[in-house]
């Protein structure tokens, strides 16, 4: 059935015409679209030469011979330029399909197909613009025909629903949205499509392929039209804006936590009390962060237990089977019926008041042991859809558990509102653990205190040390004593003994730096007395805003006072309080059986010799440390054999009921020698003493002397003169094989020529070598040179000063230190356990050079 073109067909777009050419070479035939194209009509075309009539002069002689070749039975296809009659200097271009033909008289005739290039330029224009628009769109676009089904998709929009943009062809909408959705898409589709109105910013939402949450999507519509005008679909356009969504969400919800948190800092913490500030926190929460919400404080916490709840609560862990014992101390609900009345035995969420513990593998409990918030599955009552179970953190310290739950129908809780969770029960916890911090102040004071004194059963060369340390009693703050035993090179052992004037927590900390500062001034090899003058100095800067504003000069005499500027700080601070101590520092060698003794202000030692009562040594006492201005004293005392030494501070000795003098008696009525166990003595001590006192605090240092044997101690002179290096190998040799420590002959032979070689080389006067054997194994080179040794790393072009690595890389520790006639270079090696012995590496060598 024979159908004319409707209106805006291709043939309208490409402009396609047709003549035809007879045996002549003239036109015999023209069609009305050659009349058209060409501006002529057909009367005047019909019988007229096309090369004449239509082109340039220059191209005619060419065109005659094309149109001869045609006829005589070739096809040709090219491109042809025109001239248009009638317009001056103007000049088509046309694409001609030529294919012979034959007349009825069988004589040879041509047919010709003409396209208009501009017209096919356009056209492909046109189409790359659309393919940029359409293909390369970053957003989703799709065609719908005129009836509503997917003509065309692009490569976005099949990204986002799947498969190939041509496997989209022929679905609806029903195929991408719900029904609710599809049914509102389609409603405007029909709208657009009979008013051509077009249609921005239709909001849509949907979940795409693999997705497990919703997206959102705007979408613009209009009605799309050919070029004659005639509606053939619409197209759509489509853009996720599903983070807009959210972000839009996101304010809003940071709006209202702001709010809370605004609600938050005016109403929680107005009470000291437990249960009311556990109130004021649900009343802020409940309705307008969550619908459930419940409050859990540590029993401990409730009953004035000492152990903190979050240690407390992970040391319990496995003895209980889960958490430790909580009160359950507020709940609020704003629906209604879903807090239980009171308490019950059945399962169920703890009532108010009730004591409970949570599973071990329990969200609430691992939140509790962690400090993490937990997620909590919903009830089984099935109206709670999610639950936050935060933690209640103050200072690092877990006091409780705070739950917030939401009902089915309310917005599932999202990171921010966990971070308000969280900021709102650390707000609550601060106000709640103010009272336990103030509370265990003193057990902290008592903490650091232990923890800075010397842990177990210190040991020492030459001597057996027993000590004993006892707080005073509840009703009193701590303070500040110590001791402390340090060993020094030459199996020397320096005995602490002090006490910081003043109770708590200051003095504790006071003492913590002293203490620290004395095991520093020790290692130092400092004489006792210039130890308590170096620690006076550290004393008078702890009074000052930041322990400084008062220096020493770098010689040990005069202090530079401080600035106007630090002075008035100190004032405004109200920081200037002058920490003053007490100290007694002894050194003591056990080759010699000699103790050096200096005093800052402290008791005086006690000593008893075997078959003898107890004395209490003259020992100047000096100013206490902090006072600065006067210099202090020594004295050295040899001790004899098996003699006991007792350090102390006042708390052993001084109380209310009696002078200090009769405390002194009694003390060295109690120190008794008779042989008995060290332990045992300190025990007889504190039960004599003790029972009467208990005011303040106690340190008891006790060490029974015990010198080196005489075997143990190897000891040479040896002449300035260059055989005495080979001599001093001879002689340390010939003494570890008399000990029976051969392993270390090498070793030791090594390093005890490389000291006597540098105290030959830069040392002064006699030179004297020391071996010591006790736990380790000690080689001193005694001489009179006042110049310390110090490491350098030698050139490579350098014959020497390698040997003190050498000696740094063979000893387990290596040292010098100054005497009244000189200096004493000294290096330690551990004795041989029956293993062997550990070689250096190629690396420890290879750092030589």
């Amino acid at each position: 059935m024979w159908q004319s073109s409707p209106p805006g067909s291709i043939y309208d777009y490409i402009r396609v015409a047709s003549f035809s050419i007879g045996p002549d070479g003239l036109i015999e035939q023209w069609s009305r679209r050659a009349a058209g194209l060409f501006g002529i009509p057909a009367e005047k075309a019909v019988g007229t030469d096309p090369v004449e009539a239509f082109m340039p002069a220059e191209l005619r002689r060419d065109g005659h011979r094309r149109v001869g070749e045609i006829l005589d039975g070739k096809e040709w296809t090219g491109l042809v330029p025109f001239r248009i009659p009638g317009e001056d200097a103007a000049d088509g271009l046309a694409e001609i399909y030529v294919m012979p033909g034959e007349t009825e008289t069988g004589e040879r005739a041509a047919i010709c197909i003409v396209v208009d290039v501009r017209a096919l330029r356009r056209i492909e224009t046109d189409l790359a613009a659309s393919q940029a628009i359409f293909g390369q769109s970053p957003f989703g676009f799709v065609l719908f025909g005129m009836d509503l089904t997917v003509i065309r998709a692009n490569e976005r929009f099949a990204t986002v629903f799947g498969g190939r943009p041509d496997e989209h062809r022929g679905r609806t909408v029903d195929d991408y949205l719900a029904r609710s959705e599809a049914d509102r898409l389609t409603a405007t589709l029909k709208r657009v499509l009979e008013t051509g109105a077009s249609v921005t910013d239709l909001q849509l939402v949907g979940m795409a392929p693999g997705d497990t949450e919703n997206r959102h999507w705007s979408m613009n519509l209009y009605r799309v039209h050919s070029g004659s005008g005639r509606p053939i679909g619409i197209a759509g356009l489509a853009t996720d804006v599903t983070r807009r969504h959210i972000a839009a969400r996101e304010a809003a919800s940071a709006r209202r936590n702001l709010a809370l948190l605004n609600e938050a800092g005016a109403r929680i913490g107005n009470s000291l009390d437990l249960e009311t500030t556990a109130r004021e926190l649900l009343d802020v929460a409940v309705p307008g962060f969550c619908d459930l919400a419940s409050v859990d404080l540590y029993q401990g916490l409730l009953t004035g237990d000492d152990a903190p709840p979050g240690r407390w609560d992970s040391l319990r862990q496995e003895s209980v089977g889960g958490s430790a014992e909580l009160c359950r101390v507020a709940l609020a609900s704003a629906v209604s019926g879903a807090l239980p009345a009171a308490p019950t035995t059945r399962p169920g969420p703890p009532a108010l008041g009730a004591v409970h513990r949570f599973s071990f593998n329990s969200p609430c409990a691992i939140a509790l042991r962690t400090g993490h918030v937990e997620d909590v599955p919903g009830d089984d009552r099935g109206f709670v859809q999610s639950t936050l179970a935060v933690p209640m953190v103050a200072h690092d310290t877990v006091v409780g558990l705070v739950q917030f739950s939401r009902t089915k129908g309310s917005e599932p809780f999202g990171e921010r509102d966990r971070a308000l969770a969280t900021e709102l029960a650390s707000r609550t916890a601060v106000c709640i653990d103010n009272a336990r911090l103030y509370r265990r102040e003193h057990e902290r004071a008592l903490i650091l205190q232990r923890s800075l004194l010397p842990p177990g059963d210190p040991e020492a060369a030459g001597l057996d040390i027993a000590c004993r340390y006892l707080p005073g009693n509840t009703a009193t703050e701590v303070g500040g004593d110590w001791f402390d035993v340090i060993e020094l090179p030459g199996h020397r052992t320096a005995l602490v003994v002090g006490d910081v004037m003043g109770r708590g927590l200051r003095a504790a900390v006071a003492m913590g730096e002293l203490r620290t500062a004395v095991r520093t001034l020790a290692l130092l090899d400092l004489e006792p007395a210039e130890v308590l003058s170096a620690l006076d100095e550290v004393a008078r800067g702890l009074g000052t805003p930041g322990g400084g504003s008062f220096a020493s000069d770098g010689f040990g005499g005069g202090v530079q006072w401080p600035s106007r500027a630090a002075a008035h700080k100190s004032r405004d601070a109200d920081l200037s309080e002058v920490y003053l101590a007490t100290c007694v520092y002894a050194v003591y060698d056990p080759v010699t059986r000699r103790c050096t003794f200096a005093n800052a202000g402290h008791l005086p030692p006690a000593v008893v010799d075997p078959g003898e009562p107890a004395v209490l040594l003259d020992v100047p006492p000096g100013m206490p440390l902090g006072v600065g201005g006067e210099p202090f004293e020594e004295v050295e005392v040899e001790l004899k054999e098996g003699a006991l030494l007792a350090l102390y501070t006042d708390g052993l000795v001084e109380s209310r009921d009696h002078p200090l003098d009769e405390g002194l008696d009694s003390l060295r009525g109690a120190l008794v020698e008779s042989g008995r166990p060290l332990e045992d003595v300190c025990d007889h001590v504190l039960t004599t003493l003790h029972t009467r006192h208990g005011e303040d605090d106690i340190a008891l240092l006790m060490a029974r002397i015990q010198g080196l044997p005489a075997d143990a101690v190897g000891d040479w002179r040896l002449p300035r003169e260059p055989r005495s290096v080979g001599r001093a190998r001879e002689l340390a040799r010939d003494q570890l094989l008399a000990w029976d420590l051969g392993e270390l002959a090498d070793t030791a032979e090594l390093l005890v020529s490389e000291l006597v070689t540098n105290a030959l080389r830069y040392g002064e006067g006699e030179i004297r070598l020391r071996l010591l054997r006790d736990r380790t194994l000690v080689c001193e080179v005694w001489d009179a040179g006042l110049v310390q040794p110090r490491r350098r790393r030698a050139r490579d072009t350098d014959e020497g000063g390698r040997g003190l690595q050498l000696v740094g890389l063979l000893s387990a520790a290596w040292g010098s230190r100054r005497t009244p006639r000189g200096k004493t270079v000294w290096f330690e090696l551990e004795l041989p356990d029956g293993g062997p012995a550990a070689e250096p590496t190629v690396e420890q060598l290879l750092s030589m050079y």
